[in-house]
């Protein structure tokens, strides 16, 4: 979680200046790609001013750049293609602390597609399909050093990048923040279920030498590992 929130925090940072503010709105409102000269003159600053602004947001990955001709023109004598500018296709999606409802919104529908298709209930398709993407995301960081310390960090090393914000407290690991807080206020059983069921994959995929339980405490996720 760490790179990427510094990489969002400073596309975030760079919607700071108002001009540049004005200038990714007027962009994005727009139907179409729009030059430095239309956007320019759509929030009332000089091109050089535009150009620059227009720029830095595209390198931040907020607006995405091309060249083209005007309607029209081609071929020889038809002049220079234009720089143009669109929305880009990044989403920047960040909350202190991490939330991960797009796990979850994901989960879900394959969940219930799994249930219309095999008669099973959505609780049971919403496990198998949390515990599997656990195991991808366990197996993916799973240490090539052999050893239990190894394989403990790999493991907290995919909790951290998860956004669980894991510590060990003696032989135990406490997970401080729950990505799914606000969905297992609203039904604790089926998001407790679906967040124990992932965990207990991400700890099958990486190999470490933990347990998961359920372990509810105000203010942290509900799951504990403890050592096996």
């Amino acid at each position: 979680m760490g790179d990427d929130l510094d990489e969002q925090l400073d596309q975030l940072a760079a919607l700071g200046d108002p001009v540049r503010r004005a200038l990714y709105r007027f962009v994005i409102a727009q139907p179409g790609p729009v030059t430095r000269e239309e956007a320019a003159c759509g929030v009332g600053v000089a091109q050089h001013t535009a150009k620059f602004h227009l720029d830095r947001l595209v390198d931040d990955r907020l607006l995405q750049a091309a060249y083209r001709r005007p309607p029209g023109r081609g071929g020889p004598g038809a002049g220079r293609p234009a720089k143009v500018y669109r929305r880009s296709e990044a989403a920047i999606d960040v909350s202190l602390p991490a939330r991960r409802y797009d796990l979850a919104g994901r989960l879900l529908v394959r969940a219930a597609a799994s249930a219309q298709r095999t008669a099973s209930t959505v609780a049971a398709a919403l496990r198998k399909a949390a515990r599997d993407e656990g195991n991808t995301v366990g197996t993916e960081r799973r240490s090539r050093r052999l050893g239990r310390a190894a394989l403990l960090d790999a493991l907290l090393g995919a909790l951290r990048e998860a956004g669980y914000e894991p510590v060990q407290e003696g032989p135990d690991v406490v997970l401080r923040n729950c990505p799914f807080d606000e969905l297992a206020r609203e039904d604790p059983d089926l998001v407790c279920g679906m967040n124990l069921a992932y965990l207990e994959g991400v700890i099958d995929g990486a190999g470490a030498p933990v347990r998961a339980e359920l372990h509810p405490v105000e203010g942290r996720c509900c799951v504990r590992m403890l050592p096996r």
